[in-house]
């Protein structure tokens, strides 16, 4: 079972699970999740080979679905899901393969389809990190800064850092070996999900191109697309509060 972080109580509403991206972690989205508790439970997870859950072999997104899947049948199911990225991709495999237990989707900023961009060079720089300098996550940020192109990452990955135990929280070893299944979408995965689904992307972002809207209609014919201006792919956290007003509406709806 996956690592999991409630936020509060369950109520009338189904629970809503987020699932996170690539290198990131469910307390990413702890301010989000709090403020959606209030019309139900939020439930944030840690997918496999990132934070607190368990290290797999394999990486890939029929694997990560039916891990989200144990979680809502854990809880009774079903539920309104919601994934960002990797987690996103996650998400939509799970309601083509599972769709009786996704009430709602919502996909942040990612298509059903593969994309061509590394994450190979991120994962050197982590790879990189001397544990045996790291008392505190500044020195850990201060090796890391020299080796990004983006310097907003360096917080991103630390966060991702057991200083304790002087590791990552993320099995780059495996993370790395299945980059190419990460980036890109599987092409066997049967079926549509004709729930009500939300594609909810950065208006400064490529990742959601028009080209891709008849794939997504495709998979998804009772998709929604919207976009939040002045943010980029990392929508939920530039512009977190648009963010959780479009998710709050759409759930609501």
């Amino acid at each position: 079972m996956l690592a999991t972080q409630l936020h509060g109580t369950p109520g009338d509403a189904p629970p809503v699970l987020i699932a996170h991206g690539l290198f990131g972690s469910g307390r990413n989205w702890g301010a989000i999740a709090k403020r959606l508790s209030d019309r139900g439970q939020v439930i944030t997870v840690d997918m496999r080979n990132h934070g607190q859950s368990p290290w797999t072999e394999r990486h890939d997104y029929p694997g990560m679905a039916l891990d989200l899947a144990e979680v809502i049948e854990a809880r009774g199911g079903p539920a309104d899901v919601a994934g960002h990225s990797m987690g996103g991709k996650a998400a939509m495999v799970l309601a083509l393969t599972q769709p009786a237990l996704v009430r709602r989707l919502v996909v942040a900023d990612i298509a059903p389809v593969p994309y061509h961009h590394s994450q190979a060079h991120n994962i050197a720089a982590m790879r990189a990190v001397d544990m045996s300098r790291v008392d505190r996550r500044t020195d850990a940020a201060e090796q890391l800064a020299p080796r990004l192109d983006d310097p907003r990452l360096v917080s991103f990955f630390t966060q991702a850092l057991d200083v304790a135990g002087r590791r990552w929280r993320l099995n780059l070893d495996v993370l790395d070996r299945d980059m190419d299944l990460i980036l890109g979408f599987p092409e066997d995965v049967a079926g549509r999900f004709e729930g009500p689904a939300l594609f909810l992307s950065g208006g400064e972002s490529d990742y959601v191109r028009p080209e891709h809207r008849d794939r997504i209609k495709a998979l998804f014919p009772a998709a929604r697309f919207a976009r939040i201006p002045g943010a980029g792919h990392w929508l939920h956290a530039e512009k977190p509060r648009e963010f959780e007003a479009a998710i709050r509406a759409f759930l609501d709806a």
